[in-house]
């Protein structure tokens, strides 16, 4: 049995091969590794994927025990540190079951160099939502990953070509990048690039009605983006808000587009820790090392 986890925005999701479940970053502070016998009994676990925050500091799906700091650069940026994640990093560590750590896209990242203007492309999850979705749909994907925040990632020939990240372009319902305003709310003191970036999402910027037809938009914007560089890669839509934008999207797009549920992230994680630990050396064009 291989199990992946997720440390979403909101939540940590795990999936086995059978199940999956979740519970809040805050109610993750409490997790023990027995608590993965809900997905199978803990002994029979074969390896774990798991990602942890944004995995700047590894460009290389990277075993655990050979990962500095968590895989991360510093615990500052652009985020909200809570703990749970932490724990669950650190438990499973400690356990003793084979385990790998997911990087993020960012500078040292074997992406097009163009991608790197920015210093991050995108956090670990969304390796395993490529993952999964380039398993159901073939070698030329662009999936756009629409939730608290909005990543995008393009993957042609079975490899990763880069990504945008929710600091970057496009919003969500939390987190977006940071305009003039928050600038201007940036240099008065008035709150961190943080905390500007953490209320840059529709929910604090537009009227209910108007945000899903934002994030929509926007989506279907930095899905277009991507189509320039590979105009037949087949686009998807993962994460919570994927099936309610789907439509809008799909009439913006002119095309159809697939829809990914949340637990896309964790069910790629667990096809990547499977895939590994049974010998697979490269990734999405990322190297293993174990």
């Amino acid at each position: 049995m291989f199990v992946g986890i997720d440390h979403g925005t909101t939540a940590m999701r795990f999936a086995g091969e059978t199940g999956q479940f979740k519970v809040t970053r805050e109610a993750a502070k409490d997790f023990s590794i027995h608590d993965l016998a809900v997905l199978c009994p803990v002994d029979e676990i074969e390896g774990i994927s798991l990602c942890y925050s944004m995995g700047d500091n590894i460009s290389s799906i990277t075993g655990i025990k050979k990962v500095k700091n968590r895989g991360l650069l510093s615990q500052d940026g652009a985020g909200q540190h809570i703990g749970g994640g932490t724990k669950v990093f650190d438990e499973v560590e400690r356990s003793g079951i084979p385990a790998i750590v997911i990087p993020g896209l960012h500078r040292k990242s074997p992406t097009d160099p163009r991608f790197k203007a920015y210093s991050h492309q995108s956090s670990p999850e969304k390796i395993g939502i490529a993952y999964e979705v380039r398993h159901a749909l073939g070698d030329d994907i662009i999936v756009s990953d629409v939730s608290s925040n909005t990543v995008t990632i393009l993957v042609t020939s079975g490899k990763i070509v880069g990504a945008f990240d929710a600091c970057i372009f496009a919003p969500g319902i939390l987190h977006g990048a940071l305009d003039v305003d928050a600038i201007r709310r940036i240099d008065a003191g008035e709150c961190t690039a943080n905390e500007a970036f953490q209320h840059a999402g529709v929910k604090f910027s537009l009227p209910e009605l108007e945000r899903m037809r934002s994030v929509a938009m926007f989506a279907a914007m930095e899905c277009a983006a991507l189509i320039l560089l590979n105009d037949r890669a087949i686009v998807a839509l993962a994460g919570s808000l994927a099936p309610v934008i789907a439509p809008e999207v799909e009439s913006l797009l002119g095309r159809k587009v697939a829809v990914f549920d949340e637990w896309c992230a964790s069910r790629g994680l667990v096809r990547i820790a499977r895939d590994v630990f049974l010998g697979t050396r490269e990734i999405l064009g990322l190297d293993v090392d174990l």
